[in-house]
């Protein structure tokens, strides 16, 4: 949803089992856990289209007709357009009746990058599980050849859209709080007997809603994680240029670790406002971010001649703590990286020190105010 054309390593992910479907009615100060597999409500997965069709519904999802999304968005309107690339398009549109909201539709194109099989595992993971800071699905349509899904609408777009803006505004505060939330996201899918490995994180990818509360979209290369004591699970090599991991790229062996170096490239880019690529970056190989900022990450003084400054003021409360989450994340080694659930503590400390500060200032700023006794 509202994602810009990306570059592609490589297609068609496998489509995995699920387990139930669970709600959070309010964001948790600390990643939730998913539930253990259970046999009692778990929803097949189809192994194809056709074997999805003979399904009446899926889990919690509305099923809708190719007409219903047409009287949707005003029949596919180009001027309610609101993003596109690879997969096809995505317009605004409103569900009237039962639902009766402001929803955003993707047509998938059926010669585009994206096939049924990521069309079916978008469908399977967001069909089955929800969470404050994952992109609500709320129906499908898989009519002749239609294949089209029906999303909560997010009024901001993406972060790419703000980030890389030359007028952005996003604050520091706002840019950790993004960071935040989508954390949760990443630990929550982690966090399963099975972790459920996201694997194509990136700008373009997190959506924001109008308070700016920022969610994952776009499934479709998700995978679940090693079991049997297995490390890793061998896959096909997929994803975004510039967000994968150095190891998945070289060997093909996806872990948890993989959404953790991705989640590194898009916290340095909020850092420094710069793009994963850029091709004009000089001293970097092949125009990479990483290569080039990397390394003054942990060096405060050269950190902060690099810093954003479209976030104003000086250098921000926390922002080694940052730097040095992002370098970490950004390591090498698997191994160092840590887990999600360790960034979310680090990212909600940061966030906390940050609103002491500011209700410091403003006692401060009443006290010298007030008239003398």
């Amino acid at each position: 949803m509202y994602v810009s054309t990306s570059t592609w390593i490589s297609s068609v992910p496998y489509v995995s089992s699920m387990r139930p479907r669970r709600a959070d009615a309010e964001t948790p100060r600390s990643p939730p856990k998913l539930g253990k597999t259970v046999s009692e409500g778990m929803l097949a997965v189809p192994k194809d289209v056709e074997e999805f069709r003979t399904m009446s519904a899926y889990g919690f999802l509305k099923l809708f007709t190719y007409d219903d999304l047409r009287l949707a968005t005003g029949d596919f309107d180009p001027g309610r357009i609101v993003g596109e690339g690879g997969f096809g398009v995505v317009y605004r549109g409103f569900i009237h009746g039962a639902v009766g909201k402001e929803v955003a539709v993707k047509e998938l194109n059926p010669e585009g990058l994206q096939g049924d099989r990521e069309w079916l595992t978008e469908v399977s993971y967001l069909g089955q599980y929800s969470h404050p800071n994952l992109v609500e699905l709320i129906g499908y349509c898989c009519e002749d050849d239609h294949r089209l899904l029906v999303y909560e609408f997010m009024a901001k777009g993406s972060l790419e859209n703000h980030l890389f803006r030359r007028a952005c505004t996003l604050s520091w505060t706002t840019r950790v709080a993004i960071a935040l939330d989508v954390a949760r996201g990443l630990a929550f899918l982690h966090g399963a007997e099975r972790p459920i490995i996201y694997r194509d994180f990136k700008t373009s990818n997190i959506l924001l809603d109008a308070e700016f509360n920022a969610k994952l979209s776009d499934f479709g290369l998700a995978k679940e994680g090693p079991m049997g004591g297995k490390t890793h699970v061998s896959t096909r090599v997929m994803g975004t240029y510039g967000y994968a991991a150095p190891e998945y790229m070289a060997t093909g062996h996806l872990t948890v670790m993989s959404d953790v170096y991705g989640f590194g490239v898009v916290l340095l880019e909020m850092l420094v406002g710069r793009r994963a690529v850029e091709p004009s970056r000089a001293g970097a190989r092949e125009g990479s971010l990483v290569d080039w900022a990397r390394p003054i990450l942990i060096r405060p003084k050269k950190l902060e001649r690099i810093l954003d400054r479209r976030m104003g003021g000086p250098a921000p409360r926390g922002l080694d703590r940052v730097a040095r989450l992002a370098y970490d994340c950004l390591s090498q080694n698997p191994k160092v990286r840590p887990a999600m659930a360790r960034v979310v503590i680090t990212l909600e400390a940061v966030l906390a020190a940050g609103a002491k500060d500011d209700d410091d200032d403003e006692e401060g700023t009443a006290a010298a105010d007030a008239p003398p006794p």
